[in-house]
Parts: C-alpha cells; structure tokens; sequence
C-alpha cells in the first residue's frame, strides 16, 4: 500500500481575508481523503518556524491563503527555497496576478481586452480632478493589490469619490481607477499545466442590496447567486474560455486560476485573475468543477498532481 503524503495545510494569515482562508481551510482540510494524504496544518501568523524546522518531512504544501502574504508570491518564495513543491503559480505569477497595474499591462500586451484605467498614488495632488478628467463617472476604485473586492468601490456621483479614495488607501497606496463597464459579471476557471482545461463558464448575480460582488456577496450565504453553466451562448462561452486561458498564460500562472471578466453588448472585459480563489466546497472554481463532473476531492487530488509534476520535490 502507498504511503499517505505528508501535506501541509496553510491557511490564517495575516492579510484582510484571514477569516476567509481559516474558512476554506477548515473545508479543503475535510475534502482531503485521510487514505491519501497525511495533513498537518500551519497559520503562517503563528507557525513560519514550525513549518521551517519540519519542511524535510513535508511531501507537498496545499497554500489556501488570499490577499498579501499569502496569494503575492512570498509564502511561494519560501516554500522554493524549503524545498517543498505546493499548488499553483510560483512566485513570479502569484506577484504579477496580484499587482492589478502590472497585470493590466501584460493583458493589453497578449491582446486581451479590459476596462480604460489610470492609476493615482497616496502623494498625488488632486486625485479627484484626475480621475474626473481622465476616467470620468461612473469608475471603479480599487487598491492595485489585495483581494475579495476589499477597498472596492463603484463611484456615480462625485460626492462619493473622495470618501471612496481615502477608503481604498487604507488598503494600499497606489489605487486603479477603471471606467465603470455595466453587464454581466462572468467568471472562468481554468486547470492544467502546459495544457490548459477551461471550466465551464459562472455567471454571478450580486443580490440587489449590493452594488456589485463584493466582499460581503462572495462571502455571505445567499448574498448572491452563482449560475453554471453561464447563460450565454456556445460563441460567448467559447470567447469566454478562450480569454481566460489567455489571461492565465499572459500572467505566468501555474496549476489553476480563475478570471474575472464583465460581458457587455457581447463584448467581455477581463478585469482580474486569481491565483489561489476561494476553495470552500461552495466558491466558484470547486462550482465550476463540480458543473464539469470533478467532486471537490478530487479538484484537490488534481491540483496536488499538477503541483508536484510542475515543482518536483527538491532535498
């Protein structure tokens, strides 16, 4: 009989989406099969040292962590160099994926479309009067870095888009600013290594108490609605899958990811790619699988095979 691998479970953190992680954790640690898989669990927060100190009998490292420290490339980078082979992106995609600006830069580069957009920082004079001048209403702001829409806002009025730039600046200090794209919010899963699968297309739809899919629509139970298969034709889902692979190769990504784009009048605009999305049983890349006939288990089995095929085991 094989032996079970020795699997590192990470989740906590210490970033903004700390209880998010604990959360898909506290799932992903229930879907593993106990006949496969040894899994000890670590909180980067409280336990880097005791990761470090057993890291020589750690097989693998499952990172279920979001936002900053977690999904940047730094717990990637630590992991390289302990020698432990881990899920998805490495360091150079898990950074680019999660800085918006460079992101956009390399989507426009592989001729992938997406919103018009500047960037304002923490020391710029009248960064109200650029945006209006530039952007115009209705726009989007949005910190450069971090996840779960955290420091997001729809800005309509200009009464609201000073109070929504001080926001997004206590989450970081370069803000994106996108023209505001109104359609249907889609998301696209995608697996694979060298040859990419693409899952079937979601189509979000945000409860109408919220503006658009924020934090508390990801993440409250029935603040949203999550169709998959998307309705929208066999061309646009076509164009859909096709974006997101695109997405996936133009940021350097590993394993999986999942993009987000909005459909209007038949054109889509990809707005961001996740390294590591959100992993409880319910969150939209396991719906996706699940919509494709892959059980959350076995979605799991699959990213640990593309992780140790992508990033053998070093001593």
């Amino acid at each position: 009989m094989t032996q079970p691998l020795t699997v590192a479970l990470l989740s906590g953190g210490i970033s903004s989406e700390r209880e998010v992680s604990l959360k898909s954790g506290d799932q992903v640690y229930a879907a593993l099969n106990p006949d496969k898989y040894r899994v000890i669990r670590y909180d980067p927060s409280t336990d880097l040292s005791r990761l470090v100190a057993d890291a020589p009998s750690i097989d693998f490292a499952l990172i279920i962590l979001h936002g900053p420290y977690g999904e940047d490339g730094t717990v990637q980078g630590l992991l390289d160099l302990l020698g432990i082979p881990y899920q998805g992106s490495g360091v150079l995609g898990s950074a680019i994926s999660m800085d918006k600006l460079v992101s956009k830069q390399l989507y426009e580069r592989s001729g992938i479309p997406t919103p018009t957009y500047i960037t304002i920082h923490r020391d710029d004079a009248l960064k109200a009067e650029i945006c209006l001048e530039r952007i115009g209403l209705p726009l989007v702001i949005k910190p450069a870095k971090g996840g779960s829409s955290i420091g997001m806002a729809i800005v309509k009025t200009r009464d609201r888009l000073e109070p929504a730039i001080r926001e997004a600046f206590n989450h970081d200090d370069t803000l994106m600013v996108e023209t505001y794209i109104q359609g249907t919010e889609l998301t696209v899963g995608v697996i694979g290594n060298r040859d990419l699968k693409a899952l079937p297309v979601i189509e979000i739809i945000p409860d109408t108490q919220y503006e658009f899919f924020n934090y508390h629509a990801k993440y409250l139970p029935g603040a949203s609605r999550e169709i998959c298969p998307a309705r929208i034709d066999e061309a646009l889902t076509e164009k859909a899958q096709a974006y997101a692979k695109m997405a996936h190769r133009a940021l350097f990504c590993e394993g999986y990811s999942r993009t987000d784009m909005m459909l209007s009048d038949r054109e889509l605009y990809i707005l961001e790619t996740n390294t590591i999305p959100g992993m409880t049983e319910t969150s939209l890349l396991p719906l996706a699988a699940k919509t494709a006939g892959i059980p959350f288990s076995r979605l799991l089995d699959i990213l640990i095979e593309l992780g140790i095929e992508s990033k053998p085991k070093r001593s």
